[in-house]
């Protein structure tokens, strides 16, 4: 049985035109536009010449349809700078994302989401209340994509080819997904899974808050779940300069451009020596990334145990990729590289033990 939306999916997917697919597997734009209408079906062997080209197993076409994610319900940065094709192909991660945690949860339980909504408040006071609710009081956040984990958000790694973008954010069916790059430092990959906590905090729902208003809120909420107001006070930081900085900003685990803005909108900085202060960190290469730095990324724990629980079962995390119809390979993009995958040599890659987290089949 085909599945004419798997094929538009794998396409999107690939970032292929008609004419770019029909170039990689010989058949017409036309035939394949009829194939995704569901106007015609495939033969096996042109099937499989499409599943080749679009690097898929012929059983992802058989499949049934994936969980879609509307792009009204998603939050991206700087929408208007994003290309058709990239804004389909990080929806097209997010439908298998989507599959793969629904595989998880026929298999194990997860996690319930516990997100509060605050939709009617400041930034700085929904992070506050947050913080409260979830007992974190003035201190450093813990691991960011464990506490989101913990409290039932599906957290996945974007796909190297959809590393321009920064992260999104959404809610499918009452689940909140969020999709983080991992190219990024660790500290920007802290305060990108802050920042989409923002968004399910502050602007839940379909066709919620988006645009420039919304990014700066989920932003100013980040930052201020981060680095609260008391801590950031008891840390006794006025004025601070550069090395003063550079040694304060390692306790909440963030970057030093995002700590001296926030040191600015604590009234912490004049504006004067924020601007001076930003362009010594620029100069020492702190506007992109964070030299010297010893800080681990942060991954996912929840997809950690499920490995872990598989294969004391005598199973293999590579069962995953076969009930999803995807290739090992291309599952490992969205667990953050924990799937053990052969390397020249023999070698094998072994996926890091997670701390334990209640998942019980």
């Amino acid at each position: 049985m085909f599945t004419p939306e798997r094929l538009v999916l794998a396409r999107k997917r690939r970032r292929m035109t008609l004419a770019a697919l029909s170039h990689e597997s010989g058949y017409s734009p036309q035939s394949i536009t009829a194939f995704e209408n569901a106007r015609k079906t495939p033969s096996e062997e042109t099937l499989s010449s499409l599943a080749a080209a679009l690097r898929l197993p012929v059983s992802f076409f058989h499949a049934p349809p994936a969980p879609d994610m509307l792009a009204a319900a998603v939050s991206f940065r700087a929408p208007s700078k994003m290309s058709a094709a990239e804004r389909d192909s990080a929806l097209s991660c997010g439908s298998i994302a989507a599959t793969i945690n629904l595989w998880c949860e026929e298999h194990f339980s997860l996690p319930q989401p516990d997100i509060p909504s605050h939709t009617d408040l400041e930034p700085e006071i929904a992070a506050e209340k947050v913080r409260a609710e979830w007992g974190l009081g003035e201190a450093p956040a813990p691991n960011m994509v464990h506490l989101l984990e913990a409290h039932g958000v599906r957290v996945f790694s974007l796909a190297p080819d959809c590393l321009d973008i920064d992260a999104f954010s959404t809610i499918r069916h009452g689940t909140p997904y969020a999709l983080l790059n991992t190219r990024k430092t660790a500290e920007r990959g802290r305060f990108d899974a802050a920042h989409e906590l923002g968004h399910l905090v502050l602007h839940s729902g379909y066709q919620s808050p988006r645009g420039p208003q919304a990014e700066a809120a989920a932003d100013a909420f980040a930052s201020a779940f981060l680095m609260p107001k008391a801590g950031i006070l008891a840390q006794q930081v006025s004025n601070a300069d550069v090395q003063r900085i550079l040694s304060a900003k390692r306790r909440w685990n963030v970057s030093a451009m995002a700590f001296t803005y926030r040191l600015r909108t604590l009234n912490l900085l004049s504006e004067w020596r924020f601007s001076q202060t930003a362009k010594q960190l620029a100069q020492l290469g702190y506007r992109k990334s964070e030299p010297r730095s010893t800080m681990v990324r942060e991954n996912s724990k929840l997809m950690g145990k499920v490995f872990e629980v598989m294969r004391a079962e005598g199973r293999s995390p590579l069962d995953i990729a076969r009930a999803v119809n995807i290739f090992p390979e291309e599952l490992n993009d969205y667990v953050f590289g924990l799937v053990p995958i052969g390397v020249t040599g023999g070698e094998h890659r072994t996926a890091p033990v997670r701390p334990a987290l209640s998942v019980v089949k």
